[in-house]
């Protein structure tokens, strides 16, 4: 009998040793990534048939405006592993419509936010090189570098709208000033603007200078909105993907999101997702899904690109990409659980499973990013 046990007690301990079942850690098949893709788009693109009609909430807006042009640089991230002329066509009448300028003609704007759609503009140029297609945007960037003002990003959404566009610009003209002031503008918004707005202690950044301390949250953390900090983890990949391994500066993008990626992981959810607030899970917690995505966007590409041990954090990823698919996709490819807009964790609340944001466009944007790089993952060898 002791003998027996003793045997027991052998398998009991090295089953222990062996890894949880591999499949209960697997992403979803490649198929059911792409599924999920097609089915939240094609509802977007029903619901939207025309790509210029303007935008009604609470007054009427330009088409491409940041939440519309966040989701075009989700379908071109789609167009890169499902290679449909529609997603092409969808976006060129976008693009068409409003004459390859940003909001309401207004080209020489300084916002990032309204220089958002220049990223997609840029990605068709790319495709069918009509410098047209990029001379308002690219007269937007020229026109700020004319100047040595670099505090425009104020608020830490705007490195996602207008880091890239410096970014592409750099590589299709073969010019690193694009670069160098890109660089710039990050390191003021980082160290500088209000005090800096990204917290060194906790790798994370508060939205704007609102949120720095003395402002807490209501358990006393300093607040981090999920959203805000995907925009940034977004941005530097975007950023990564664009410039040259040999770029000035990339070493400095490179250790900021690896640091962001190991703080992230600290606060995800047990089903998956992230909270609104990353470090006050009781302050407007549940699932959220804009937050989710780029998060997993950018893990994704971490490990895809050799920056992120796959170990470590492919477990983070397949986690939450099953909980997008399960939660957050409704059977007709409406998506769910995705905030409104906002700067903070109580903006747009509440946030469920059947809540309608006040802009249905920037939180699929999120998700074909997150998915374009999940099904690369997927299908790795």
């Amino acid at each position: 009998m002791i003998k027996i046990n003793f045997i027991v007690f052998l398998v009991l301990l090295f089953s222990a040793c062996i890894p949880v079942n591999s499949n209960a850690q697997k992403l979803p098949a490649p198929s059911a990534t792409l599924e999920a893709m097609s089915k939240t788009n094609t509802y977007f693109m029903r619901e939207w048939p025309d790509a210029g009609k303007r935008i009604v909430t609470n007054m009427s807006r330009a088409s491409n405006i940041w939440t519309r042009a966040v989701y075009y640089e989700g379908l071109m991230a789609f167009y890169t592993i499902n290679k449909k002329p529609e997603f092409i066509d969808y976006a060129n009448q976008w693009a068409n419509f409003h004459h390859w300028d940003l909001r309401d003609g207004d080209t020489f704007t300084r916002n990032a936010d309204n220089q958002c759609a220049g990223q997609t503009y840029i990605d068709l140029y790319l495709l069918d090189p009509q410098p047209s297609k990029i001379e308002k945007v690219t007269a937007s960037i020229d026109s700020m570098m004319h100047t040595p003002k670099i505090d425009d990003w104020s608020w830490i959404d705007a490195i996602q709208m207008g880091m890239p566009v410096f970014a592409k610009l750099g590589l299709i003209k073969n010019n690193p000033r694009y670069w160098e002031r890109m660089n710039e503008m990050y390191m003021y918004t980082r160290d500088k603007h209000f005090g800096g707005l990204y917290n060194t202690e906790d790798n994370l950044w508060w939205r704007d200078k609102d949120f720095r301390p003395p402002y807490k949250e209501p358990n006393g953390k300093d607040c981090y909105w999920s959203r805000g900090n995907g925009w940034v983890f977004a941005a530097l990949v975007r950023v990564m993907d664009i410039i040259p391994k040999d770029a000035p500066h990339r070493d400095q993008y490179e250790e900021d999101f690896m640091a962001m990626a190991s703080a992230l992981i600290k606060v995800q959810r047990q089903d998956g997702f992230w909270n609104a607030s990353l470090h006050d899970p009781k302050n407007y917690g549940g699932k959220e899904t804009t937050g989710t995505s780029m998060f997993v966007y950018g893990m994704a590409w971490g490990i895809n690109n050799g920056y992120l041990e796959k170990k470590k954090y492919y477990p983070v990823i397949s986690k939450a990409w099953k909980a997008l698919l399960k939660e957050s996709v409704h059977p007709d490819g409406f998506l769910g659980y995705v905030q409104g807009t906002g700067k903070m964790p109580s903006d747009g609340q509440p946030v469920t499973h059947n809540s309608k944001p006040d802009f249905q466009d920037y939180g699929l944007g999120c998700f074909l990013l997150a998915g374009s790089e999940v099904y690369k993952l997927s299908v790795a060898k």
